[in-house]
């Protein structure tokens, strides 16, 4: 594809939100893929390699803050990485024809951005409510609690593999809920960890299926990465429940549009 400003621009401003209040990069990009024009599944098998690129620096940053925890990274990566070769496999499989591939990535998508828009403006009343339970039977008995993680991943690698969202917003708030009592940073920190394996299994696997275009992707990170930078320099200074509640708003109306 032809060089597009447009979209380095909307790589940077994407980065940028990223980085101020940690919303996740494809609930936002994907959609903007869609309205350049870029098809779904174009759009999402570029979107999860981007999405793998931009967060493996957060992996290093993170595990040297100890603001990961492994074991639950791996219970998590336990479901979602065969979850997402099953369904790069069933989607290969149905020898589906492209005008309907598209059309049920778009209506997958559509739900996805309604369940992030909801799970963002919730955020914080799902921290309370699982924190009030932080001593209920599935918090308290480690089997129990290591069978709803690989459950959650599960869902996770399905969602992330047909839509390129949920690694994000989706994967925080649940761990929000499974682990109350872990710390904000240390939950950040282990959905990073979880999400760029996933991204990057599920991205390859549409790359095999030609739903990649590595020139978009470049001119993606072009604005991406010093966005980032810029956005986390600059967290805190606007106020995080403005930026979150007007990016949920907008994320509902995109995601209404798509499966009405």
């Amino acid at each position: 594809m032809d060089f597009q400003v447009g979209l380095v621009v909307a790589g940077l401003a994407v980065g940028f939100i990223v980085g101020m209040t940690g919303v996740g990069g494809g609930s936002l990009m994907t959609p903007i893929l869609l309205w350049f024009g870029i098809s779904p599944t174009t759009a999402v098998g570029t979107d999860l390699l981007y999405a793998a690129i931009t967060k493996a620096g957060g992996i290093y940053v993170h595990n040297k803050k100890k603001n990961i925890n492994w074991s639950i990274t791996g219970w998590l990566s336990l479901g979602s990485i065969p979850a997402a070769l099953l369904t790069l496999w069933v989607l290969h499989s149905l020898n589906t024809d492209i005008t309907a591939l598209n059309a049920i990535i778009k209506f997958s998508l559509g739900w996805a951005l309604l369940f992030t828009s909801v799970a963002i403006i919730f955020k914080k009343k799902l921290l309370v409510f699982s924190q009030r339970h932080a001593g209920d039977k599935f918090h308290s008995e480690s089997k129990t609690q290591n069978l709803l993680t690989v459950a959650i991943g599960v869902l996770l690698g399905v969602t992330v593999t047909l839509t390129s969202i949920g690694a994000g917003a989706l994967g925080t708030v649940t761990l929000f809920f499974l682990y109350p009592l872990l710390p904000t940073p240390r939950l950040v920190g282990t959905e990073i960890a979880h999400a760029v394996p996933l991204t990057l299994v599920a991205g390859l696997g549409h790359a095999t299926m030609g739903n990649l275009d590595l020139e978009l992707l470049g001119q993606l990170l072009m604005g991406s990465l010093p966005g980032i930078y810029m956005g986390s320099m600059l967290s805190g200074k606007v106020p995080d429940l403005f930026l979150r509640n007007a990016i949920a708003v907008m994320l509902f109306f995109v995601g209404f549009k798509l499966v009405s």
